[in-house]
């Protein structure tokens, strides 16, 4: 997916704040993927996962799959179970 400039209005006061941010773009991303609850669950919208994390995600795929969805196009979860 092709990534878009978005931009909008904001008070004095918080420009100021945001310019002391070291990456407004990734901030400003990750907190509106929060606020939609788009944010991965597993890496916290960082897109990478510690070692722990890998372990945990590891032992899950044994009984699980990625697959892309057929109607949206999508990657998403299967249990093997199912």
């Amino acid at each position: 997916m092709k990534e878009q400039v978005i931009t909008f209005k904001v008070d004095k006061a918080l420009q100021e704040t945001l310019n002391k941010i070291p990456n407004k773009s990734e901030f400003i991303r990750n907190s509106i993927l929060e606020a939609l609850g788009n944010k991965c669950p597993l890496c916290g919208g960082s897109g990478i996962m510690n070692e722990a994390q890998k372990k945990h995600w590891n032992k899950f795929m044994e009984h699980h799959s990625l697959e892309t969805c057929n109607d949206c196009d999508q990657v998403h979860l299967v249990c093997k179970y199912e």
